[in-house]
């Protein structure tokens, strides 16, 4: 929820309050649906998803795309651009839905990133590879 704090104001600030509403809970919905999707047909039949960090990671990757030079100091100290940042996380769910176990749904979380590109390329003609290609030019 800090995540959603800290980038979710300026966020919201740069689209709108409705907006940033409507891509929140698209987000998260879709997220939590992909998710459920692949679970299911993978044989987990069972399975309970619970919270809004889909969507808080598609929050993470639309200040990316809408601050794309922007720089994140993690622990205070080192310096990341946002695209990097949501770079790294990418790899870091993958890392951890494929060789580690744990209660934590990572592939709702790599869901948010898709369902936040989705959100971009469909509803606001925005394409994020442009934008940050452009923007380190």
């Amino acid at each position: 929820m800090l995540g959603l704090l800290v980038f979710g104001l300026p966020l919201e600030k740069t689209i709108g309050s409705k907006e940033f509403c409507l891509f929140y809970m698209v987000t998260g919905a879709l997220s939590g649906f992909f998710s459920y999707l692949v679970y299911k047909f993978t044989g987990y039949y069972n399975i309970v998803l619970l919270g809004a960090s889909g969507a808080v990671y598609a929050v993470l990757f639309a200040y990316a795309v809408f601050f794309p030079r922007s720089i994140i100091y993690i622990w205070g100290f080192i310096p990341v651009p946002a695209p990097v940042m949501v770079l790294i996380y990418a790899i870091i769910e993958l890392g951890s839905q494929f060789f580690t176990a744990s209660n934590v749904a990572h592939m709702t979380h790599l869901f948010g990133f898709l369902a936040a590109w989705l959100y971009f390329v469909i509803r606001m003609r925005i394409h994020p590879l442009k934008i940050w290609k452009n923007s380190y030019k």
